[in-house]
């Protein structure tokens, strides 16, 4: 028995392009589906031929055109035209014409430019009242002005008396009043400009034969967890097909 090659499936992705049967480019010949991005050469139709009575048979109409005989190529000559009609009948009989006393102008209002003499009206007598809406001169309470009473208007200078303390008061026990070291100044470099600050230490020792150095065994690379979290790993896998649709999902911040 002959050796059997094995088969591998087909993948699509393998194959990077169609053919060249594939492109269906549009034509450069004709005129219909024409490819639009080449010129275009002069394209010429065929017909039959017609038929001999164009020629020997006359079909164009005659004299019949009736163009008025003063029309110029400039248009109308300019000549005056006149019409003449019957004379129109009066169905109503004669025209009534208004006389002068047909007018009224009394019955229209007067105009506001024209001078109008008094006018009354006379009405029914009201009704007296049973008591009088007037307030007294009493009835109003006006807010006084003596102190910040009212928002609207200037008051003098207003002031508050109360009693002495007598316990606890300055006047008893004069030790309660503050001395001049009691109140604190403001900082200067909080309003000025900061003024240089200095720190004092104490001397280094200058190193010796006898000082401790530390040595070449000392320098571990591998103790990455001093500055990190943990040391780092790796992992074997198996090798993946490059034509497998990566992953894709929305990265959560």
């Amino acid at each position: 028995m002959g050796e059997r090659e094995k088969k591998r499936p087909i993948i699509a992705a393998r194959e990077r392009g169609p053919g060249p049967g594939r492109y269906a480019l549009p034509p450069t010949i004709g005129y219909v589906g024409h490819d639009y991005t080449k010129p275009t050469s002069p394209a010429y139709s065929f017909h039959r031929k017609m038929s001999s009575n164009l020629y020997s048979v006359d079909s164009s109409p005659g004299p019949q055109y009736q163009i008025d005989a003063k029309l110029t190529r400039f248009g109308r000559d300019g000549t005056p035209s006149y019409s003449i009609l019957g004379r129109m009948k009066n169905s109503a009989g004669l025209f009534q014409t208004p006389g002068p006393g047909a007018y009224s102008p009394e019955a229209a209002p007067p105009l506001n430019s024209h001078r109008r003499p008094p006018s009354y009206t006379i009405g029914s007598r009201t009704s007296y009242r049973s008591v009088d809406a007037v307030p007294a001169p009493n009835k109003y309470t006006l807010p006084a002005l003596i102190g910040s009473h009212v928002p609207t208007k200037p008051t003098s200078a207003s002031y508050t008396m109360s009693g002495r303390c007598k316990s606890g008061g300055a006047s008893e026990d004069l030790s309660m009043t503050p001395g001049p070291g009691k109140y604190n100044s403001t900082d200067p470099n909080v309003y000025l400009p900061k003024r240089p600050a200095f720190s004092m230490l104490g001397r280094y020792t200058v190193p010796s034969d006898a000082t401790k150095k530390p040595g070449p065994g000392t320098h571990d690379a591998e103790k990455v967890v001093a500055h990190k979290p943990r040391a780092p790993s790796y992992s074997l896998g198996i090798r993946h097909s490059e034509f497998v649709t990566p992953l894709v999902v929305d990265v959560l911040d």
